[in-house]
């Protein structure tokens, strides 16, 4: 299956973040939630795609990824699929709750201390970061830096948002004390700091192809 791009994917319920599709349908009740999985659960059964869904009472957070491509066109079918599945339960999706966090570590030499993140968080090291395959802890990447201030920030948070979701969550921030550092790689990301110089970024897919 050809890998797809973030371009190449335009689904009304589903956003594209950190090489997977994910979507996030509001449920009103746990049985709501059970009896749609009931139907959805042949779908991802059997499938080449790795799914991960994380249920609670009041939403149905499911992640599809190919193990090798990514997102292909195997994803976006089922991805819509999924949606009609979710209408016929009368669900609807929340996309401006999609949110990934990740942590990233500055690293004069990342290999030195990479497999030591991997085994004390017991992640898998993929040989570029350390991530969680169920998805229960933030995946840790690490930032090539050249400095070994022992004030340096060593870690910092991305949080990674849709494309149509960034401009708000940076003004929210910005209101509630932050301040913007650096827009120059936007859309990809956008550096801000709190009031006391710590910083985090924004990010989303765009503009990182």
């Amino acid at each position: 299956m050809t890998r797809l791009a973030a371009r190449d994917v335009h689904l009304t319920d589903w956003r594209w973040q950190l090489g997977t599709l994910r979507a996030d349908f509001a449920t009103r009740s746990l049985a709501q939630a059970t009896a749609f999985l009931t139907d959805v659960s042949p779908l991802l059964d059997g499938e080449a795609t790795v799914p991960v869904v994380q249920v609670n009472r009041d939403r149905v957070l499911i992640t599809l990824k190919d193990p090798s491509e990514g997102v292909t066109r195997r994803e976006a079918e089922l991805a819509e699929r999924i949606s009609e599945l979710a209408a016929q339960h009368g669900l609807s999706a929340k996309p401006d709750r999609l949110q990934v966090l990740e942590l990233a570590l500055d690293a004069p030499n990342e290999a030195k201390v990479r497999p030591f993140w991997a085994a004390l968080l017991g992640l898998v090291d993929t040989g570029d970061d350390v991530h969680d395959p169920t998805g229960a802890l933030p995946p840790l990447w690490f930032q090539q830096t050249d400095s070994t201030a022992a004030d340096r920030q060593r870690f910092h948070l991305d949080i990674t948002v849709p494309g149509d979701q960034a401009a708000a969550r940076i003004d929210a921030a910005v209101q509630a004390g932050g301040r913007v550092v650096d827009r120059n790689f936007e859309p990809s990301f956008t550096v801000l700091a709190d009031a006391d110089g710590n910083l985090a970024c924004v990010c989303t897919e765009l503009g990182r192809e």
